[in-house]
């Protein structure tokens, strides 16, 4: 093993943007779950102008791919490795299987690790990310014999005008929408559950009630509440009551004439 670089050869000015953001594990939006991500190595320094139209321009080139299914077991890393043969390859993100699908595959499998589902891979340049989608969509992943993903297919497009901006933006909102539906379903689940302790709490006083009037020899008598009325019997009653116009109009010129 190589010994790890010592913090005392750093300059003493560039301390503070010294430290190794692999991949931007820790800046992805919320939503993207880090484990999924893959990106490059590299130090966090303050853009110029100058850098920051390199940036924009850098982006524009880019390309991304979609990978619709990732083998199982196969990693972000992985991932990354594999693409990073065929071209440069700038950040990588997989998506993780539901919530209910890992747990139900924990308890009742062997295996304990994260899969992915689904995935995207961005490319340095657009030109060979289209390039690699059309080479390699419905071919095997192959490699050396005994790969566990030798014989596994790759399902892949290329995403034209597809930056990763918008990825991070979709799976924010993804996320937005998942914590509003649980909300709901907690609210929905809370308001079920006050009324069954509500009934529970109905039937204990009504059975003590009854045992009562069992000790005193008298029989419980079970009183049946009144319906309501729906609401088209009232819309009904209206009408009934209403007068025929032509009768109205008849009572109207007998008083005249």
């Amino acid at each position: 093993m190589s010994p790890e670089p010592s913090t005392s050869a750093l300059p003493p000015d560039d301390d503070e943007h010294a430290t190794s953001d692999v991949g931007n594990a820790e800046d992805l939006p919320e939503g993207m779950d880090p484990d999924g991500f893959a990106g490059p190595s590299q130090i966090v320094k303050p853009l110029t102008k100058e850098a920051l139209a390199a940036f924009k321009a850098e982006q524009d080139r880019a390309g991304v791919i979609y990978i619709s299914r990732i083998p199982p077991g196969m990693r972000p890393t992985k991932v990354r490795h594999i693409m990073s043969g065929y071209g440069e390859v700038g950040r990588v993100y997989l998506q993780q299987e539901d919530a209910k699908r890992a747990y139900l595959r924990r308890k009742y499998t062997s295996t304990k690790k994260p899969h992915y589902t689904e995935g995207w891979v961005e490319f340095k340049d657009k030109k060979i990310a289209r390039s690699v989608a059309g080479m390699l969509n419905a071919q095997t992943i192959g490699g050396k014999k005994g790969n566990r993903w030798r014989d596994d297919v790759w399902t892949m497009k290329y995403l034209p005008k597809f930056k990763w901006s918008m990825l991070t933006e979709q799976v924010a909102h993804e996320a937005a929408i998942h914590t509003a539906k649980l909300r709901v379903e907690l609210s929905q689940s809370r308001a079920e559950q006050h009324d069954y302790l509500k009934n529970v709490e109905l039937a204990r006083v009504l059975n003590k009630r009854a045992e009562k009037k069992r000790e005193k020899g008298e029989e419980p008598q079970i009183k049946e509440r009144p319906r309501k009325r729906p609401a088209a019997d009232t819309d009904d009653q209206p009408r009934k009551k209403a007068k025929n116009p032509e009768t109205d109009m008849s009572e109207v010129l007998g008083s005249i004439f």
